[in-house]
C-alpha cells in the first residue's frame, strides 16, 4: 500500500468480532467483500482526504478496548468502529470509549434496527460521536468523510481532539 500523505491525521479503524469473516459469512446480510477487499479500496479514500488509516481487527473485547486508548495515547483524529456483536453486549468496550477524548464513530454494515430484537440496542451508541449503519462497506467510507468533515469543522481545520 502507498504511504499516506505527509501530516495526514491519524484514524484508527476497529473491527470486532466475526468481521475477519466478511465475503463469507452471511453474504445476504453482509455482502460479498472480504474485510480486506473492504480495506484496501478505503485506505486509498483515506489517503485522498489526507487521512492515515490504521485499520486493525480482532475477535477479543480486550485487544479493542486496548486500541481504543492506543489511539488517544497516538494522538488519533478519530476512530471508526464496526463492534460487531459487542456493540449490544460489552459495557467495557461502552467504558473504553467514555473514557478517552477521541471521537468514535459506530458503524454497522447491516441495519440493527431491521434485524433481530437483541440487536435493537447497542451499548456504545450513548457514548459515540454517532452512528453509520445499513449501507454496507460504503458505511465505512461515510464514516471516513465524516471524519474529514470534523477534521474541517474545527477552527482552521486544526487536528484537535474533541472534547
Amino acid at each position: 500500500m502507498a504511504q499516506p500523505p505527509a501530516g495526514a491525521a491519524l484514524v484508527f479503524l476497529l473491527n470486532g468480532p466475526n468481521l475477519n469473516r466478511l465475503g463469507r459469512r452471511e453474504p445476504h446480510v453482509y455482502g460479498r467483500q472480504s474485510l480486506h477487499d473492504i480495506l484496501s479500496e478505503l485506505e486509498r479514500h483515506a489517503r485522498s482526504l489526507g487521512l492515515a488509516l490504521e485499520a486493525r481487527q480482532s475477535n477479543h473485547e480486550g485487544a479493542l478496548v486496548d486500541w481504543l486508548h492506543e489511539a488517544e495515547d497516538r494522538g488519533a483524529l478519530a476512530v471508526i468502529l464496526n463492534a460487531g456483536a459487542l456493540t449490544h453486549t460489552s459495557l467495557a468496550l461502552r467504558d473504553a470509549i467514555a473514557a478517552i477524548a477521541v471521537p468514535v464513530i459506530e458503524v454497522h454494515l447491516s441495519n440493527p434496527a431491521a434485524r433481530e430484537p437483541f440487536r435493537h440496542r447497542s451499548r456504545i451508541a450513548p457514548v459515540v460521536r454517532g452512528v453509520i449503519q445499513g449501507f454496507g462497506a460504503l458505511s465505512y467510507r461515510l464514516a471516513l468523510d465524516a471524519v474529514a468533515a470534523m477534521r474541517q469543522e474545527r477552527p482552521g481545520g486544526e487536528d484537535q481532539r474533541h472534547d
